[in-house]
């Protein structure tokens, strides 16, 4: 037997350090290469890191809540002589874990990272053995069954689920979902035990969380909770929420800001998101009025490029594609990741990406790829029944658009006042690149969109 070290890898640009934030194993405890033992906090994202090697942990390193540097000593595993990794190869495997760990994979059991190949069975205390239902035989396929895998717990008789099925026939049976899945769940304040599962194995996916959540409760508090019974608390700056603060300071005290406002009648655009909720090309995917002023800041872009644009100091890029950034309200704090190439999708490509990128930036598995090489970003205050404000720049970009909330209101139509949706649309623009006509120009076409969707269609 020997004994190996798992250094803290650098599982994105330029990381220095990050924080423990749940171990998934403990001293004693065997171990498979592949297998997920930590789970860490960056600057931007939760990241699972898996095992390098394969062994028994000999001792926990560093504690959760504790913040290390890149390449220090986490974790440290005994191994036999022809298992494991040498020493020697520590500095290429972090660099193969780092590679790995930025997109967590959505695959069947089985599946592995790259670069490791399979070990077979993951042995953990932590990991139940999942068996068939009481009256299935042994190595009966639960999921062609259509019965969720479960493990009998204390004795109590077991009983099985239909896959598809809206609520269980019996509670108090494991439900399958991975650790980001409950997390997401628990977030969003949704019961597993009430969600349909849809996944390959019977298992619930992110999707049928955030499908069976309801939209208040991501952002409104139910009930007013009591006083605290501490008189202060202090929260350490760190993690998501030191980089948002260094990012914004940067960007309002770096780059002029500007700020341009219109209100613009949305009721085509209502009228349109409903057609396509109704379309059979649209079944399955969220479509909402931020589908259409993505669309419609993409085809303004292509009229006035300057607002898609950086600044060096040196010189103004000017940017002929687009990555859409989308800032999203999550339990760790706003992030910013962007839809790429954006300029390039069909409308249901858009709405698919868009709905894949707000759910994995709620579940805290956007990956610092995501975040990179935004060229102009949306934010959707109108979520939280704002009409309108002025947003602060993103780093590195030149232009951000705001959405308020899209209500009725009276509305001049004709020579006729009559009830007409209305939203009001707020734009911010980097005066050092972007003129006052330029972002005019932008915003007024933004808004022909809003009013008129067909225009898209040119």
């Amino acid at each position: 037997m020997r004994e190996s070290l798992f250094l803290l890898p650098d599982v994105g640009e330029g990381l220095t350090e990050a924080e423990i934030v749940t171990w998934r194993v403990a001293a004693g405890d065997t171990i498979e290469i592949n297998q997920v033992i930590v789970e860490i906090e960056t600057a931007k994202s939760l990241v699972e890191l898996p095992s390098p090697y394969e062994g028994v942990v000999r001792e926990i390193l560093v504690g959760e809540g504790n913040t290390v540097e890149v390449g220090t000593p986490i974790i440290r595993v005994a191994n036999e002589a022809e298992g494991g990794v040498e020493e020697a190869e520590i500095p290429q495997v972090v660099a193969e874990v780092a590679a790995t760990v930025v997109h967590e994979p959505e695959s069947l059991p089985g599946a592995v990272l790259v670069g490791y190949g399979s070990k077979g069975h993951v042995t953990s205390r932590r990991r139940s053995r999942l068996v068939p239902p009481v009256g299935l035989a042994a190595g009966t396929d639960v999921a062609r069954a259509g019965l969720t895998a479960t493990a009998p717990t204390s004795g109590a008789p077991v009983a099985s689920r239909p896959v598809g099925h809206s609520s269980p026939v019996l509670t108090g049976l494991p439900i399958i979902a991975k650790p980001p899945i409950r997390k997401l769940a628990k977030d969003l304040d949704v019961s597993l035990a009430e969600v349909t599962p849809t996944g390959p194995i019977g298992d619930i996916t992110r999707e049928d969380v955030v499908r069976h959540a309801s939209q208040a409760k991501v952002f409104h508090n139910v009930e007013t909770p009591q006083w605290a019974d501490v008189r202060e608390e202090r929260i350490p700056v760190k993690g998501v929420r030191k980089q948002i603060a260094k990012s914004m300071v940067t960007s309002a005290f770096t780059a002029p800001h500007v700020s341009l406002f219109v209100d613009v009648d949305a009721t085509r655009t209502m009228e349109f998101v409903k057609r396509l909720k109704n379309s059979a090309d649209f079944a399955g995917v969220k479509v909402s009025p931020l589908l259409i002023i993505a669309k419609a800041i993409i085809w303004a872009v292509r009229r006035n490029p300057m607002v898609n644009s950086a600044w060096t100091d040196r010189e103004i890029i000017v940017r002929n594609y687009v990555n859409l950034g989308v800032a999203a309200a999550t339990p760790r704090g706003l992030l910013v990741p962007n839809v790429k190439e954006a300029q390039a999708m069909t409308l249901l490509e858009l709405a698919s990406a868009l709905e894949s990128l707000t759910l994995t930036a709620r579940e805290g598995r956007t990956s610092p790829t995501d975040m990179a090489d935004g060229t102009i970003t949306i934010t959707n205050i109108g979520v939280f029944g704002m009409d309108t404000g002025t947003p602060i720049l993103n780093p590195g970009e030149v232009a951000i658009v705001a959405l308020g909330t899209i209500k009725q209101r009276p509305w001049v139509v004709d020579g006729e006042v009559r009830p007409r949706f209305v939203t009001t649309l707020g734009a911010s623009f980097d005066h050092r690149v972007v003129d006052g006509d330029v972002a005019s120009r932008f915003l007024a076409d933004v808004a022909a969109i809003v009013e008129e969707p067909a225009l898209l269609l040119d």
